[in-house]
């Protein structure tokens, strides 16, 4: 073999060489950007379905949580309701209590009157008492006197 078909064979396999590396080069390149943009929107919906499901039940709790919510309301507004006709009740019987506390007063006022007029009465029925047990005393010694003859 002489030199120049050493060079062509050299050169030939420089050139298949390449040709191989150029379609395998070819093939292992990244998809069009037609087919890159088509794989992002599939990734895209996929992705989206996703937030769907989700926001969809959390759109379900947040209404499971409203309608707690409403009914929690309704009862804590009857539990208040409740509450301040237990306080105007109680502000009735206080009103009331008071009245009677005064009037209370006003007897007890009056009894103590009373109970000076009655002490007063009871002392002067005690002397009244003592005159009589006198006058008794008199009486029969005055009736002995004069069953004797004197």
């Amino acid at each position: 073999m002489n030199a120049e078909q050493v060079v062509r064979r050299g050169v030939l396999a420089i050139a298949f060489a390449g040709l191989l590396a150029a379609s395998a080069y070819s093939q292992s390149q990244d998809p069009t950007p037609q087919q890159q943009d088509l794989q992002k929107d599939k990734k895209d919906i996929r992705n989206d379905k996703k937030d769907l499901a989700k926001d969809r039940a959390d759109r379900h709790a947040d209404q499971r949580d409203i309608h707690h919510d409403k009914r929690d309301l309704n009862n804590d507004r009857a539990e208040r309701n409740s509450d301040q006709r237990d306080i105007n009740r109680d502000r009735t019987d206080l009103s009331k209590d008071r009245a009677d506390r005064n009037a209370d007063q006003r007897g007890i006022n009056q009894d103590k009157k009373d109970l000076s007029k009655d002490r007063k009465d009871r002392n002067q029925d005690q002397k009244d008492i003592k005159k009589d047990k006198r006058d008794l005393r008199k009486d029969r010694k005055d009736l002995r006197h004069d069953k004797r003859g004197h």
